[in-house]
Parts: C-alpha cells; structure tokens; sequence
C-alpha cells in the first residue's frame, strides 16, 4: 500500500514538473527572441564600372567579339558571412545560401561582411579588422616568363588569374533583441573583373600550334570592405586558344591598382604612374617559341574594370618556325606539365 502511495505521488510530481516546464519554455515569448537580421541578397553582373568610362560595351558591342551575356559574372553557389562585434576577437563565419538567410549577431553594433564561398584561388588575409581584410590570389611560376620590356616596376609576382569574387559590407548595423528578424536588402558587387584579350596574327597564323600569354600592371589585391583595389601591381598568366585570326583569352583580375581614385582619367596621361603591358608567348610547329612584349597602357586605362583588349599587326616569320633555331621549349613549359603554382606572400 505504501509502495502505491509513493508512485502516485511521484507520478503526480512527474506531472507538474513537465506542466511548469512546457509553461516555460513554449508560452513565453521572450524566450524566442533573437539578435539576428535575414539578409536578402541580389547580385550587380554588369562589368561596366562607370558610366563616364569611353568605353560603353553595353550599348555598342561589337558583333565580332564575342556576346557581351559571356563575360557577365556567374552567380555564385553560395555565400560565406563574417560577423565583426567588439566582443569578438576573432569575426564570426557561417554560409548561408546565395539569395541570402538568417544569421545570428550581438547585441549592439555589427559589421557584416559577405563574400562568395566557392572559390579556389582566392586568398583572404587580415580577416580579424574588417577594414583590412583583402582578396588576392595565389602566385604562379613560368620559366620562360622574364617580365615585360614596357613594366615600370622592376619585379611584378606572376599570380593566376583570380576566380570569381562578389562582396557587399553592411557597416555598423545596430541588432536588437526580435522576434522576426528584420529583412536587409544588400547588393553584391563584383569585385573580379573579365578581359577578352584578342592577338591578331597578320601573316604565319599557320605556323602557330600553342599560345599563352601575360598582362601585367594588374591590382594583386582589393580590399573587401570598398572593393578598392591596392596599389600592388602583379602580373596574371593565362592561356590562350588559337583561333583563325590568332589567339584569345579570357583573363580574370582584380582590375587596375589604387582604382576607384578621384584623380582618375581615361587616356592614358597616367602612364609616367602606371603601365599595363601583354606578353604573348607563341609555340610554333619545329617546337621553338616567339616571345612578344605590347604595351596596352591606354586601352587598359579606359577600361579600369574589364573589357576587351586587341593587339593587332602581329607577324610570324617563315625562318622562324623552319629552322632549329631560336629559344627550345622546356619540357616543363608546354604539353601536359602543369605551371607551379605557390602561395602568395
């Protein structure tokens, strides 16, 4: 009899113990408030930075290039948040999808930092400041690559061609305890940008069987927070395909160095400051290679942030691709062998 008094009593306890839980934790409202914000993305794909650029591809491309939809950015398969709160010592990281989600923050004021997260060459640095934090890429050897006659800067790292970047920083926002987040509106930016580089090989296209090339001058990083870009110039490598004209490529970078500035101007009066500079390697058919310098300073500096660049008047000699002579190619640098690639210091 005692027995069945004690586990009704304890059943009864049971009972009341589940009642005054539930009660606390599902009838409260307060317990489901949250610091959060549910961030809408969009993404900006057109290329053209500015509209005061002489360049305006967008209204008159030109039909023999290829279409201008082609070097529009891709979207990216999701996006990677970094939180900044004076509590942290470190920026907090969660991945959310690409048109945006929910992310947590502290109470208070948060810098928010959102860039794609399905990148392989990009290399972040400075992550703990958000005013400091770059992208840039990894370097690249080539060793028939000697740098460019037209380069007014002794030594430029070769580096790849960046992957694909987009980044947006929302400064300061001021998180309050919710219950429905509030939804944010950001717009991605690009932060890579594309040239179409076009050689046009006037006479001895027919002697050509590989190309690959150079563009040097270009930023080595951008800052995240303004998508400023540093004042280091480093040199992209890049192959080419061969075409019925000559050779193409499409070539990623982070655009020119120290860009957007005020004291910026369009035709190339800033070459005594800056020169941009192609390298086309060629590998002809008695396996030597032509290796060829152009300077390309006013047509990049009209197109700050991608466009096409076109070298034409290029001529292949016959005595150059029938004889022995000339610079024999490395087995290291043509065929299936792979350029090395190291981490950027």
């Amino acid at each position: 009899m005692i027995r069945r008094i004690t586990l009704a009593l304890l059943s009864a306890l049971v009972l009341l113990t589940s009642c005054e839980y539930k009660d606390l934790c599902y009838n409260h409202e307060e317990h489901a408030l949250r610091y959060h914000i549910d961030i809408k993305a969009d993404y900006r794909r057109d290329w053209e930075d500015s509209s005061s650029l002489p360049y305006k591809w967008m209204e008159n491309w030109p039909q023999h290039y290829i279409p201008y939809e082609q070097i529009r950015p891709e979207l990216p398969t999701g996006l990677r948040v970094l939180t900044y709160h004076e509590s942290y010592s470190e920026p907090h990281k969660s991945n959310i999808d690409p048109e945006g989600g929910i992310v947590m923050l502290s109470e208070g004021l948060n810098d928010i930092l959102l860039y794609n997260n399905d990148t392989e060459y990009i290399v972040f640095t400075d992550l703990e400041n958000s005013a400091t934090t770059r992208a840039t890429t990894r370097t690249r050897s080539r060793s028939s690559y000697f740098g460019n006659v037209y380069s007014k800067t002794e030594e430029e790292h070769t580096v790849n061609q960046p992957d694909m970047l987009y980044g947006a920083f929302i400064k300061q926002y001021n998180s309050e305890k919710v219950l429905t987040p509030e939804e944010f509106e950001v717009t991605i930016q690009p932060l890579v940008y594309t040239y179409k580089v076009r050689f046009e090989i006037e006479e001895g296209l027919e002697y050509v069987t590989l190309a690959r090339g150079a563009l040097s001058g270009m930023a080595g990083s951008v800052y995240m927070h303004t998508g400023y870009t540093a004042s280091d110039p480093v040199t992209v490598l890049f192959d080419c395909e061969v075409t019925d004209f000559g050779a193409r490529s499409l070539v990623k970078s982070f655009g020119i160095p120290d860009f957007p500035v005020n004291d910026y101007v369009t035709d190339g009066s800033r070459a005594q400051d800056r020169a941009y500079a192609l390298n086309l390697e060629l590998k002809l058919v008695n396996d030597t290679f032509l290796s060829m310098d152009f300077d390309v300073t006013d047509q990049v500096a009209a197109q700050p942030h991608g466009g096409v660049i076109t070298v034409s008047g290029i001529k292949v000699n016959r005595e150059d691709a029938t004889t022995s002579g000339g610079f024999d190619v490395d087995v290291e640098g043509w065929g299936d062998a792979e350029d090395i690639v190291l981490p950027l210091i």
